[in-house]
């Protein structure tokens, strides 16, 4: 069991038609359900945001979503209202394989900081219980899949990879936001840390 596969946020809000959708990002699914099969250990992760959670656009006066301001814990990327706890837009992609999962790990859920990592929350402190979880079972290395790119699987596979796992990330089961040319950067440093690209 020294090798898990980790599907990051395939939830309805980031899939088409959603409230904060990443172009094409339902394709990957069947991809990710055939690649499941090769792994003895399947963690999901999921979005799961308090209603009027701070990185909302929403919740900031005179802000407007993907503007960037300052919080406590550095930069924030104001977000459309997304992934509301319980909502339809919160749930797993519905032909998502969930029944593979050894694990969902929900996260986002402090109403006060963001969390677009698998392993922390953006204060890069404050842990989800992955890395511990990961390491009782004897897992040294990582497939990353999901959405988006840029974002949530670029920021867990830097954690993952800081951690001391062996990273790669299965780019055609990926699929980015690509906001101002977030996609270039999470690319460059993720080569930057020794993560493979495949």
């Amino acid at each position: 069991m020294s090798n898990a596969l980790i599907v990051i946020d395939v939830q309805n809000d980031f899939c088409p038609g959603g409230a904060l959708a990443v172009p094409e990002g339902d394709q990957i699914v069947p991809g990710i359900n055939a690649l499941m099969a090769e792994f003895d250990t399947v963690v999901l992760t999921q979005d799961w945001h308090p209603d009027g959670h701070s990185s909302f656009a929403s919740s900031h006066d005179g802000k407007s979503s993907y503007e960037l301001i300052d919080m406590l814990y550095g930069p924030q990327v104001l977000w459309p209202d997304h992934c509301v706890q319980g909502s339809k837009g919160s749930a797993l992609h519905a032909d998502l394989n969930v029944t593979r999962a050894n694990v969902i790990i929900r996260k986002g859920t402090n109403s006060a900081i963001d969390s677009y990592s698998a392993f922390f929350e953006n204060d890069h402190k404050t842990p989800t219980g992955l890395d511990g979880y990961l390491k009782s079972l004897g897992v040294s290395e990582i497939t990353m899949v999901g959405l988006a790119t840029d974002f949530c699987v670029q920021f867990s596979a830097l954690d993952a990879a800081r951690l001391g796992f062996k990273v790669s990330v299965r780019q055609d089961l990926c699929r980015a936001i690509d906001l101002d040319g977030s996609l270039a950067n999470a690319e460059n440093a993720m080569d930057e840390a020794g993560i493979s690209r495949i």
